[in-house]
């Protein structure tokens, strides 16, 4: 038996190991682009503590591996904490800048979409900061996402008015039939 090297890239469940990495390329976003409206970067202990919660309701939490390591992550959260959105999500996607125009972002957020329908997810809805964020709007088009509008001047950052796009995806059966409980959500 021989051991072959992995083929990258690899999409894979996140592990604790892995947060390092993500914590990383986020505060990169959130120093240097209008992709997220926060201001402060999330500590370690803070990407850890929302990975949990996104796990401990039964949703993935993606990341895709190079040769280079980690260089992107990618998980969705409950759109709103009423009980009533329990099978709407809104996905979020980071890819570490040396990554980006390489594919990677497709890759990881086709599997993302594939894995919130695993997990009883019918609604998938993008947030997308910045109208001006072209690169992610289009990311979205390609893996069949569709406009739903634009909330203009509704964030402040880097010293301006930001929009936000919004954007949507049916999963699975999305609403032409009544959803089968999914681990987490109930």
């Amino acid at each position: 038996m021989t051991n072959n090297p992995p083929e990258y890239p690899i999409i894979r469940p996140s592990t604790d190991a892995d947060l390092s990495a993500a914590t990383r390329i986020y505060r990169y976003h959130v120093l240097h682009s209008t992709g997220t409206f926060e201001i402060d970067p999330p500590s370690l202990v803070d990407m850890t503590q929302r990975r949990s919660e996104v796990l401990s309701r039964g949703l993935p939490f993606l990341v895709i591996e190079t040769r280079e390591g980690v260089m992107g992550f990618a998980y969705c959260n409950w759109f709103k904490p009423r009980h009533a959105y329990r099978y709407s999500a809104e996905n979020s996607i980071y890819l570490d800048p040396l990554a980006l125009g390489q594919g990677l972002g497709t890759r990881l957020l086709t599997a993302l979409c594939a894995a919130a329908t695993t997990a009883g997810i019918r609604k998938f809805i993008a947030v997308i900061g910045d109208s001006a964020n072209t690169a992610s709007i289009r990311l979205h088009r390609k893996v069949g996402f569709q406009d739903v509008g634009v909330i203009a001047s509704c964030g402040w950052k880097f010293d301006r008015w930001l929009d936000i796009v919004l954007m949507e995806k049916s999963l699975g059966s999305g609403d032409q039939t009544a959803p089968q409980l999914a681990p987490g959500i109930g």
